[in-house]
């Protein structure tokens, strides 16, 4: 009989700590949405054990809070459209957050079908360097300006492509 009461208070300790890791992931999601693998680290950090974890994790599944082919989309689409990282920017920003391969692919094609790399490259150009000219530029200059594309992922091709256009 010992037992049974033993088992019990265990039970609900277990069910009270899910609760928790479940309010915790509530809160970690309201403030922003974030992969499975962020959630479970930071979930982690604060204490709660792998089954409180992983029931949270479940809870977040079923209500639809957590989906992580949403949040890559979401993430790719944000970074284009801001001009902060395209291509291989994205593919590694997404990877580092836990996202698998076949995700990754799908929210890059994705955000790639929206929008055009070369319109992002022209309009970071124009708000970044309004008064650069490829032609008459110093040598420091343009590395500084192709440095500052390649670290968003652009190619390189790609890059002298649009600054050997001509200024409109």
């Amino acid at each position: 009989m010992d037992r049974s009461k033993s088992n019990d208070s265990s039970d609900t300790s277990d069910t009270r700590k899910a609760k928790k890791a479940f309010s915790a992931a509530l809160r970690l999601l309201s403030r922003r949405d974030r992969s499975e693998t962020e959630l479970r680290q930071k979930l982690e950090q604060f204490g709660f054990s792998r089954s409180a974890i992983d029931s949270a994790v479940a809870k977040c599944h079923e209500y639809n809070y957590l989906d992580d082919n949403r949040y890559a989309t979401e993430r790719a689409r944000s970074l284009m459209r801001t001009g902060r990282g395209v291509g291989s920017k994205i593919r590694f920003d997404l990877r580092r957050r836990g996202i698998d391969g076949t995700t990754v692919d799908r929210a890059l094609e994705t955000a790639e079908a929206e929008f055009s790399t070369d319109d992002i490259l022209r309009n970071q150009l124009l708000r970044r360097f309004p008064t650069f000219n490829y032609l008459t530029a110093e040598d420091r200059e343009k590395r500084r300006v192709v440095g500052f594309f390649q670290r968003r992922g652009f190619s390189l091709g790609q890059i002298f492509t649009i600054l050997k256009e001509e200024p409109k």
